[in-house]
């Protein structure tokens, strides 16, 4: 790793929790500073499947944090020759399914889980997992989302993927209460929410979990020669999936905001971002 690689990923990574919109700025120092870097590196030269699990259920429908991140680093993958696939419950999945590789799995407690897991592994063969806003399992084995409430009954088991796989995991997350939040649990104690314990290999936070995907992009952008940030537009991807019915995490609403943040806030994280690596607007 050289030296200049890691000091843009630790101003990636100080990029990306800014903000400290709920708390990530205080837990960042429990992972070893590089990580976005590190895990961009599990995504490089990759051909074949790459599996991507995201969607938070919120109230009858999903929220925009997560997918929108999650499309602009499929769109890239893709892009780059590998072969993404979205893997999520009902209803997102019927919603991407037009458009995108999905893979549905199934909603609910239920005693398939490691069943569904081993089997979609057994035919993807992945060469990488991510889960983006992905919720993550409790010590009690259930879902909470950020207001403590229990979403179990609405959420599709993406853990069992991550730790059934043989290839590298990494996950994104902004709340503590996602997918590899396990591996800063000390770190958490301090939140006032119901903490995931599900690890990975490699853990990126952020104060919105889609910008934590720009992060990986630009380490994609800086191998490939090319700005790859210049190719996501976080806007058009929020008005598609307003279309098919997602709402903000935060206030609940059908608009085009990611955790009550207008699309600005993300375009000017991409422009940090950008600029950060050679780009300029």
């Amino acid at each position: 790793m050289s030296q200049d690689l890691q000091q843009l990923s630790q101003q990636i990574e100080d990029i990306l929790v800014a903000r400290n919109l709920r708390g990530m700025k205080k837990v960042q120092p429990a992972l070893q500073a590089g990580y976005c870097l590190r895990a961009a590196q599990l995504l490089r030269d990759k051909t074949g499947h790459i599996l991507i699990g995201t969607g938070f259920p919120v109230v009858d429908t999903f929220e925009t944090d997560g997918p929108v991140g999650a499309i602009a680093i499929y769109e890239t993958l893709e892009y780059l020759g590998a072969k993404p696939v979205i893997v999520c419950g009902q209803p997102i999945v019927g919603a991407l399914n037009d458009k995108y590789r999905t893979h549905e799995i199934k909603v609910g407690e239920h005693d398939q889980r490691e069943a569904e897991a081993e089997q979609a592994l057994a035919h993807y063969q992945p060469q990488a997992i991510i889960a983006i806003e992905r919720p993550g399992q409790a010590a009690d084995g259930g879902y909470y989302n950020m207001r403590g409430e229990s979403i179990s009954a609405r959420t599709a088991c993406f853990d069992t993927f991550m730790n059934k796989s043989t290839c590298p995991t990494l996950a994104i997350g902004d709340g503590g209460n996602e997918i590899g939040m396990g591996n800063v649990s000390a770190a958490l104690q301090e939140l006032s929410i119901v903490p995931a314990t599900t690890t990975c290999d490699e853990l990126l936070v952020a104060d919105v979990s889609n910008w934590g995907a720009y992060g990986l992009i630009a380490f994609l952008s800086i191998w490939q020669g090319e700005d790859l940030l210049a190719r996501i537009d976080p806007e058009a991807i929020l008005a598609y999936l307003s279309e098919l019915g997602s709402v903000d995490g935060v206030t609940r609403i059908n608009e085009l905001t990611e955790d009550g943040l207008s699309p600005a806030e993300g375009l000017s994280v991409i422009a940090e971002i950008r600029a950060a690596i050679g780009y300029s607007n």
